[in-house]
């Protein structure tokens, strides 16, 4: 529950602590005051919008801070995993927004998206206010406080349910792509199978493109290789070597080593040198051996050029079609690996159809039973939730008064295949009609109420702010609307914003938002009312006068009907 709520920056509010015990908290003010904002600080550590223009005149950003105690461990965790932790056991959630517009949000002291508010103080945290009673009227809100009150029956199949129908979307998508584009699958098919075949046939090699480009250069150009090499080995040495012959390089080079090593004993240098020539020599013979033997290898097969230039001709076409941006064979190779896996997988559609097609079958059997039990389940909880909500309704002011839900079956969708609806009806002999058309604001104020009790049993939330829920109501309805959030004050923290003495009259703590004014500048805060303070205020609200003796005698008078509630044991329902 929240133990502190303070508001610095916002609205009308300059500086405005409250704090919280359990049980039921009225906040009232004059109008204008800044009550409102009360509920918009709360709004804003829920991880609501916020628009910059709720930031006070005159100040760089608003601030909401909110502390909670007896928080449940896994929102602690949540907390600990983004850098934050407790404070004296106690979570701080705060809330900041510039007067620019930019907003930054803090959990236990760390700095988290504004997201992760909302995913955390969701829990901890509910308001409703005048646009949750119209947010009632919606088909999606009463379907969802329906399930929420028939809670396990309904919304254990229902999570099976959404699990099935979400795959049964899934499947029935495939099966349309499959289908519609039947005709498409074919012909790539058929383009695939004629690229494959036609690959197929040259069975081309991985590197082999390179490898025919090198011998069809070789080839094209064999007269002049074998010229080249010939000439070359020449050059080296003739069968009859002659020292003496200018251009005989092996006859100089053994020369050269001759005359060296008739003087290598001398100079250690020169034997060196001679040992390098000696060495030139063979290199030199070693490469006029194998001039020799190239010339010898030379092909000069004009058909087998022919041939090489046939196949690397057929070769460049595959790779004009198939290939990529090197345009290599290896990329064509490539192609057919990825061509064979997707023809197989084109191939396999028809059988893919067929169980998809199976699949299908078994989830709209399996979502026509679960929605069944959904039904049920709902249909049974309809009714007691009817009887419930027209119990407490009569207990507001309402005896005549009738809520009754009606289940209808409809085209299966994501929640089941109802289409819930709730109906209202204000006297015996008025028929029951959907309740956006039946209920006035006065009677939806009443409704969400009854509503809230009842669901105080069966989906608990820590905190619950009501925003002028009393809107639309006066007199003794008043004062039976103060009596049942007393009532729901007992499971849960009640902080409620009202204009009605006879809803505060019944709260456990009243604090009131003071409003003054300067000549230039209004400011607001927020105070805790003593027992004098608190006469006062009541005479206030009912009078627009303090000191009246008629208001006051009537607050005294409400005070001691609430006090009398207090004391005085409930009945226990049967």
């Amino acid at each position: 529950m929240l133990s502190e709520i303070r508001i610095t920056g916002l609205g009308v509010i300059e500086d405005a602590t409250l704090e919280l015990d359990p049980g039921f908290t009225a906040v009232t003010g004059e109008t204008g005051a800044g009550k409102t904002m009360v509920v918009t600080g709360v709004n804003m550590l829920l991880g609501g919008r916020a628009d910059s223009g709720l930031v006070r005149h005159g100040v760089r950003r608003a601030r909401v801070e909110g502390r909670a105690s007896n928080v449940p461990r896994s929102i602690v965790q949540q907390a600990e995993d983004r850098g934050g932790e407790l404070d004296d056991d106690e979570l701080l959630i705060a809330r900041e927004l510039s007067s620019e517009g930019r907003s930054r949000a803090f959990l236990g002291g760390a700095s988290v998206p504004v997201s992760i508010l909302a995913e955390v103080s969701g829990d901890l945290v509910a308001i409703h206010g005048q646009a949750d009673q119209w947010r009632l009227l919606q088909p999606a809100r009463q379907r969802e406080t329906l399930d929420t009150f028939a809670g396990k029956p309904v919304l254990a199949p229902l999570g099976e349910y959404a699990t099935a129908y979400r795959r049964h979307r899934e499947v029935e998508a495939e099966l349309t792509e499959l289908t519609t584009r039947q005709r498409d699958r074919l012909a790539e098919a058929d383009l695939l199978r004629f690229g494959l075949d036609e690959i197929a046939k040259a069975e081309p090699l991985p590197g082999e493109d390179v490898e025919l480009a090198a011998e069809e250069g070789r080839l094209a150009y064999a007269d002049g290789l074998r010229t080249a090499a010939t000439t070359a080995g020449e050059a080296l040495a003739s069968e009859d070597l002659d020292a003496t012959r200018p251009g005989d390089v092996l006859g100089l080079l053994s020369l050269a080593k001759q005359v060296l090593d008739a003087e290598r004993e001398h100079d250690p240098k020169l034997a060196e040198l001679a040992d390098r020539a000696g060495e030139l020599g063979y290199l030199a013979a070693d490469l006029a051996g194998e001039l020799s033997s190239y010339v010898a290898d030379v092909d000069t097969d004009p058909a087998r050029l022919a041939v090489v230039s046939e196949r690397r001709s057929l070769l460049t076409g595959l790779v004009r079609k198939y290939g990529d941006v090197e345009g290599t064979v290896d990329e064509v190779i490539a192609w057919t690996k990825r061509s064979a896996e997707r023809l197989i997988e084109l191939d396999g559609s028809d059988e893919r159809v067929e169980q998809l097609t199976a699949e299908r079958g078994e989830l709209q059997a399996q979502l026509a039973e679960l929605g069944s039990t959904i039904g049920a389940a709902r249909r049974e909880a309809a009714a007691r939730l009817g009887v419930a909500v027209s119990e407490e309704l009569s207990g507001l002011a309402m005896p005549h008064a009738t809520l009754t839900v009606e289940v209808h079956e409809t085209t299966p969708g994501p929640y089941g295949a109802d289409e819930i609806e709730f109906c209202f009806a204000a006297n015996p002999g008025s028929p029951a009609r959907p309740l956006q058309k039946a209920a006035s604001g006065g009677e939806l104020s009443r409704v969400m109420l009854a509503l809230e009790v009842i669901l105080s049993d069966t989906h608990p939330v820590p905190t619950l702010v009501f925003d002028e829920i009393d809107a639309g109501i006066g007199g003794r309805a008043a004062v039976e609307v103060g009596k049942r959030l007393a009532r729901l004050a007992e499971k849960a923290q009640v902080i409620v914003v009202t204009h009605l003495p006879q809803v505060a009259a019944f709260a456990d703590r009243h604090a009131v938002v003071l409003k003054s004014d300067d000549g230039s500048v209004t400011t607001s805060g927020l105070v805790a009312l003593d027992d004098d303070a608190r006469l006062k205020e009541l005479s206030r609200m009912m009078a627009g006068l303090e000191n009246s003796d008629a208001a006051q005698a009537h607050a005294e008078e409400l005070l001691a009907l609430a006090a009398e509630r207090r004391t005085k044991p409930r009945k226990k329902k049967r």
